[in-house]
């Protein structure tokens, strides 16, 4: 007769009861931020006298009758659907009064990784392309930021706070860019922060992936492109520098009238006591273009 009396005292409590400011019941801490599988307990105490005092809870339900305090604790949490309600029936109106425990269980991800999107190998200068960053297994993930980084600076981040699950799920960003030869070599990396609030650890849980270390491609780009015009004196030593800087890395040919000495027909910078005078063409090449430049000499006349 007991029990029966007060399963019926529960329900018309949860049917029928106020909450908020108009509610006696004081949770103790009123918001409880917990790994998974970690430990718990919360106080539940009343503010006047109570007939029957208790937490509704499907792993850990417990009453009291006429005491005004109540322990909720777990061992070990494991529910993510876990949401307990501290509930009241007092002897003076209101008589049903309940109060729902502000408990986030959360779970750092397994893994977090990042790689291109839409293509692989180097990209090349000056299009388009998408960085994909992914998290496995993380809760609750309206608290997690994704922070996306080039090198030490941050350039990107992204919020789930539009999201509601609060099991563990798997979730994406895509960071697009547009590299420059500036960018050669960089490094990408995306951290995972769950911001759980001041009840929460501190710092915030993080997780970062490995570095994605990009190649950009782009054309040649002579040191000194505009035409240079040389005079010399017959026998004397002379330099042509056709430097080019690009990735690939780039190949150099040599065209002139003039024979050219085979050795030095892939060089970069030709010096030599033998050139004549004339037009002298180099062209740096990679993958992407073809830069040329002209090189005159013209030989000093004597007495001038």
């Amino acid at each position: 007769m007991g029990n029966n009396f007060l399963v019926w005292i529960l329900i018309f409590c949860l049917l029928h009861s106020v909450s908020g400011e108009g509610c006696s019941l004081i949770l103790k801490p009123s918001r409880v931020v917990l790994g998974f599988g970690e430990s718990v307990s919360v106080s539940c105490e009343a503010a006047r006298p109570v007939r029957v005092l208790g937490w509704e809870s499907a792993i850990s339900a417990v009453h009291t009758q006429e005491d005004r305090s109540v322990q909720w604790k777990v061992d070990s949490l494991i529910d993510w659907i876990e949401e307990p309600i501290c509930y009241g029936v007092f002897f003076t109106a209101p008589r049903q009064c309940e109060e729902k425990l502000n408990l986030v269980l959360y779970k750092t991800p397994d893994s977090i990784s990042i790689r291109q999107a839409n293509h692989s190998g180097p990209m090349v200068e000056g299009k388009e392309y998408q960085l994909l960053c992914e998290v496995q297994n993380i809760a609750p993930v309206q608290y997690l930021t994704l922070r996306w980084y080039r090198g030490q600076t941050e350039v990107y981040q992204h919020s789930f706070s539009d999201l509601t699950s609060s099991s563990p799920v798997q979730v994406s960003s895509t960071l697009v860019i547009t590299p420059t030869k500036a960018e050669n070599d960089a490094e990408y990396k995306c951290v995972a922060e769950l911001e759980l609030g001041p009840e929460g650890p501190q710092p915030p849980p993080t997780l970062a992936s490995e570095p994605l270390t990009v190649s950009i491609y782009f054309p040649p780009t002579l040191l000194s492109p505009e035409t240079e015009v040389l005079d010399f004196t017959a026998g004397e030593e002379i330099t042509l520098n056709c430097t080019a800087t690009g990735n690939p890395t780039p190949v150099y040919s040599w065209q002139s009238s003039h024979p050219i000495e085979e050795r030095l027909k892939e060089n970069a910078v030709i010096t030599s006591t033998s050139l004549l005078p004339g037009t002298y063409t180099c062209t740096a090449s990679n993958t992407l273009e073809k830069k040329s430049k002209q090189f005159i000499i013209k030989e000093k006349i004597k007495g001038v």
